[in-house]
């Protein structure tokens, strides 16, 4: 595996949050098209994101005519979903919103304390989401090979969330040297699998890791497996964004309810993602500072097998090791102390200090 060339920021920001390695995983709630063209649910959606604990919520910003050709058919879960009886086009275009609907949504994710975000699908989208001072955009997998695309996108100077969905890594590494090369040194790639839902089987985590090799900037997880899926196991493997579809209801209509979470696993997701990197903790090797009465109480010291006389060696089969509560040389020192003479007499069972050592150097 080559890293390729180029010195993007191996953390991204995003408004006044910086995300990368060692640091909170940003938990963004894809709203995406489940507000189904309704503001008062897209704002029930981000009050529940805001409760649960999410750091943010993406929607999807597009012009239809921009998007697609009139008689391209749906693709096979949108169809599960939706039915077969209109056309994508005509799904989507039920589905699309205006500006206006997308600056009541940044106004009321500011007021419920958490970012907003979006995917542009198009150029006009993507410049109304620069104008509006959008944080970051996110780069759906269906253009993860769009370089037409990601040239404009990197030349627009905010921060990119590349999804990689469908995507060979010779296309991701083509994504990414299309985005440096043209001016984006805030970029964070996605690992993803564009199965709605996903099996557990078809997700590879490890992939993920990959990604981390290759590439010098964050890496995540958008996450399409059912519940709370695989995130929290993710985030282990070291996800410093998770994105993951938000429903109210899993039943309602629409193209993404049904491989979406609902409220309550949205709040389980977001304990189980900060539990998970408080058991992360350190990448220091050492005793914690919780752990120093127990190593008094259960760790052994030197100790004479029998009486001792000064002058005497302490070889093997005068010495043992026992549990002190914390007195005396611990066992640890024992090849320090090997075969050095006693200074002074000591009693059976009394622990061995350094001051009965003759030269303990």
């Amino acid at each position: 595996m080559t890293r390729p060339s180029g010195t993007p920021s191996p953390t991204i920001r995003i408004g006044e949050r910086v995300v990368g390695p060692g640091r909170p995983c940003l938990v963004v709630a894809e709203a995406g098209v489940n507000h189904n063209g309704d503001l008062e649910l897209a704002e029930r959606l981000i009050a529940e994101s805001a409760k649960a604990g999410a750091d943010a919520v993406k929607f999807q910003s597009f012009r239809v005519s921009e998007l697609i050709l009139p008689d391209v058919v749906k693709a096979s879960y949108q169809t599960r979903t939706s039915g077969e009886a209109e056309s994508q086009t005509a799904m989507l275009e039920r589905l699309a919103v205006s500006d206006d609907f997308h600056r009541r949504v940044m106004d009321l994710c500011e007021q419920h304390g958490v970012t907003y975000l979006s995917t542009p699908y198009d150029v006009a989208s993507l410049d109304f989401l620069v104008a509006n001072d959008v944080p970051a955009v996110k780069i759906a997998s269906t253009d993860a090979n769009n370089l037409w695309f990601l040239e404009y996108v990197a030349k627009c100077n905010v921060p990119v969330i590349l999804s990689t969905g469908m995507t060979t890594l010779g296309e991701i590494q083509d994504a990414y040297r299309c985005l440096v090369d043209n001016g984006c040194q805030n970029l964070a790639i996605l690992k993803c699998t564009s199965n709605y839902p996903t099996d557990p089987a078809d997700v590879h985590l490890r992939a993920m890791q990959t990604l981390a090799q290759i590439f010098p900037v964050p890496v995540g997880f958008s996450d399409h497996t059912p519940a709370v899926g695989a995130s929290p196991y993710a985030v282990a493997l070291g996800a410093c964004i998770i994105e993951k579809h938000l429903t109210l209801d899993r039943s309602m209509p629409g193209p993404d309810h049904a491989a979406s979470m609902q409220p309550e696993e949205l709040a389980e997701l977001v304990k189980a993602v900060r539990q998970v990197e408080n058991m992360l903790g350190s990448s220091m090797v050492g005793p914690t500072a919780t752990e120093g009465e127990t190593r008094r109480a259960l760790q052994r010291a030197l100790v004479p097998r029998r009486a001792l006389k000064k002058g005497d060696t302490l070889s093997w089969d005068a010495v043992t090791a026992k549990r002190t509560g914390g007195r005396g040389i611990a066992a640890a020192h024992w090849n320090e102390v090997r075969d050095k003479k006693l200074s002074r007499d000591v009693e059976l069972n009394v622990p061995l200090t350094w001051d009965a050592i003759e030269d303990p150097g």
